[in-house]
């Protein structure tokens, strides 16, 4: 369990997000100082953020953030995506050095397009295939690990309180008209650069408080389309499976939610609308290894918007408030109050039900 000091903490982690529907840039200050409140959910061993619409510049290339063990891991695997695709821009990612982030590794990113000679070898979409490149590095390139790889956004991440690793990345030297965060506090598994969230694949982003009880069947079923969870965390499968519903399978964000997070087999006979309820019994019967079971709050990040979604029983805090054409997502009111002193609306979400926002068409 969960403890700082004596006292048991039955709901750690933390999660924040903030959104502009108008899609207006902030600087990532903001969502770095909405985790200073929520410090004693995490114990230091993770901290990440996910902030989009930050590479304006190179918003037509994939951003691949990754880590390495020494350079030669990195010249052979730069070697490797020279083969596959044009790389545009190669760089170490700024840094500033912090007695409380140690045991840093190469962490560089690229800005890429994919080699359409190659993508007409293979007869595949670009998307499909960055996906079984990121998929193929990090089960196979030993000490190399894409942690981020979607358009013109990036994830950020560390071993780490999550308000020294926003200023370990510099973060408010970024703006993006939408942030995601993350404070970790692992119960079961390792504390490591690769397994601190965010968890990202192509432009979606997870972070989660919570634990996972079906994960081994997650990830079994997932698995089988490719899917490789190697990053020793269970909240790695969450980011695969929505990919998976909404790119592969062409959910909607609401059916997707209604697919991890699905109701009951009592509350969908009790709907009254027949079309509502012959969705849901189809979800349920066609995906029933994509349910996640165990407590969770979780944001996902996309491109132009935000899900946020509890489990069903709703077992893990979760708060949302909004002002003027933004609106804030964190696991207490605290942290929207540092963002946003004046925000309305506060309200908590129920139980397996998702709050989507969007940014409005054409406006970022």
């Amino acid at each position: 369990m969960e403890k700082e000091g004596n006292i048991r903490i039955p709901s750690g982690c933390a999660v924040a997000a903030v959104i502009s529907k108008t899609g207006k840039r902030m600087s990532g200050k903001t969502v770095v100082e909405a985790m200073k409140p929520m410090h004693d959910r995490s114990n230091g061993l993770g901290g990440g953020f996910a902030g989009y619409g930050i590479y304006p510049e190179y918003r037509d290339f994939y951003a691949f953030h990754m880590f390495f063990d020494c350079r030669d891991t990195r010249k052979a695997t730069e070697a490797y995506l020279k083969e596959r695709f044009e790389i545009v821009k190669s760089e170490h990612i700024p840094t500033l050095k912090m007695p409380k982030i140690t045991d840093e590794p190469i962490i560089w990113r690229y800005f890429v397009s994919p080699l359409q000679s190659v993508l007409r070898d293979l007869q595949l979409d670009e998307k499909e295939f960055v996906a079984r490149t990121v998929m193929k590095i990090n089960t196979d390139m030993k000490g190399a690990y894409v942690f981020s790889s979607g358009k013109n956004m990036g994830t950020f991440k560390a071993v780490g309180f999550p308000e020294d690793v926003g200023v370990f990345y510099r973060l408010e030297e970024y703006e993006g008209y939408s942030w995601t965060a993350h404070g970790r506090y692992p119960t079961n598994t390792p504390g490591w650069w690769g397994g601190a969230h965010p968890f990202t694949l192509l432009d979606y982003s997870v972070v989660h408080n919570g634990e996972i009880s079906s994960y081994d069947a997650n990830r079994r079923y997932i698995e089988m389309f490719g899917y490789k969870c190697t990053l020793q965390t269970d909240t790695e499968v969450i980011t695969y499976i929505l990919d998976y519903l909404i790119r592969v399978q062409k959910l909607t964000m609401s059916e997707a939610a209604s697919v991890i997070a699905a109701p009951f087999w009592s509350t969908i006979e009790n709907k009254k609308d027949e079309k509502e309820k012959n969705k849901l019994k189809y979800l349920r019967t066609v995906f029933p290894s994509l349910l996640i079971t165990g407590p969770f709050s979780i944001i996902l990040g996309f491109d132009g918007g935000l899900m946020a979604l509890n489990d069903r029983l709703k077992l893990r805090s979760m708060v949302v408030g909004e002002k003027d054409d933004r609106v804030f997502i964190a696991s207490e009111e605290a942290a929207i109050r540092v963002m946003e002193p004046e925000a309305e609306h506060i309200w908590a979400p129920a139980g397996g039900e998702p709050v989507i926002v969007t940014v409005k068409d054409g406006e970022f």
